[in-house]
């Protein structure tokens, strides 16, 4: 896993699926509150005047000499939920995120939320 601050130092550059295809440009990092680890990506997709960010989780991504491959196909990141560029992750939204990837989602045990950008 890579530490929050060296993934932060990737953001603008290509993030790419297994195969090789560009998804799009990382944008920001949200680490999981529970351990401050890296935990999701958002990546510019879309087209020009159309940009969204879409939610990729971390888990099992590397880093190349020119992008972040992460580990889910171009096509399943391009039907996650999204935010606008300048939007924000409501806390209702999160279980959303963590569903499309079929991922567990639970609170924190005071109802905390499970990710913070950093």
């Amino acid at each position: 896993m890579f530490p929050a601050e060296n993934l932060r130092d990737w953001r603008g550059e290509k993030v790419i699926d297994p195969d090789g295809d560009k998804i799009g440009e990382l944008e920001a990092v949200y680490v999981d509150t529970a351990t401050d680890e890296p935990a999701f990506i958002t990546v510019r997709v879309g087209f020009i005047g159309r940009h969204k960010l879409a939610f990729v989780p971390v888990g099992g991504a590397t880093v190349t000499p020119s992008a972040v491959r992460v580990r889910y196909d171009k096509k399943l990141v391009g039907d996650a939920p999204t935010i606008d560029l300048d939007g924000e992750l409501t806390a209702t939204d999160e279980p959303t995120v963590f569903a499309h990837y079929n991922l567990p989602y639970q609170t924190g045990a005071a109802g905390e939320r499970r990710l913070a950008r950093r």
